[in-house]
């Protein structure tokens, strides 16, 4: 997910370290927190695999700015994570999200929707955080009001989330029908 971030955010544009540390907070902090302890580690494992470089800059004061840049690499390595996510980031919603948010950098219309459809299939099975003996349970099942909340709030978020998944997929399959024709037109 981290990894995903960095090369989206510098997807968008080169940044500084500091900043992109900011960006991803500002995506993920209020769940998963980015320590620089993290961060930067990250960030040499993506410069070591050739996907982005680093620049030095003058700085506003003194010191020099290191900047953050992607590389062609680096963009096709997005786009590849983008088209074919681990299970993890179709299930989990944190990872789901950050997917997400860089959905815009897979261009193609038919690869963006395979990659919704799998979100839909998985939002479409019956489950829950509850359940009696293999039976997963529904809120009016439960007695405990605060785990009746969960499965609520959860409920609410799920098909809120599963009318955005089917009308941005049929805007999307439109589009990819249009490509296909104008292709072969």
């Amino acid at each position: 997910m981290l990894e995903l971030a960095i090369l989206g955010f510098l997807h968008d544009a080169p940044l500084h370290g500091y900043v992109l540390r900011r960006h991803i907070a500002a995506l993920t902090g209020h769940v998963r927190p980015v320590a620089e302890s993290t961060l930067y580690p990250a960030i040499k494992r993506l410069e070591k695999a050739g996907l982005l470089v680093r620049a030095t800059e003058p700085g506003a004061v003194a010191a020099p700015r290191h900047v953050l840049r992607l590389t062609e690499e680096g963009g096709r390595e997005l786009k590849r994570r983008l088209a074919e996510p681990a299970q993890r980031e179709i299930t989990d919603e944190n990872h789901w999200f950050t997917l997400l948010a860089f959905m815009r950098h897979l261009a193609d219309p038919a690869a963006q929707a395979a990659v919704l459809r799998r979100r839909l299939a998985f939002l479409e099975e019956p489950t829950s955080f509850f359940y009696d003996g293999e039976r997963p349970l529904r809120a009016e099942e439960l007695d405990d009001p605060f785990r009746r909340g969960v499965l609520t709030i959860a409920r609410a978020t799920s098909r809120a989330e599963l009318a955005w998944l089917r009308d941005t997929l049929a805007s999307l399959e439109g589009a990819a029908r249009r490509v296909s024709r104008s292709e072969t037109s």
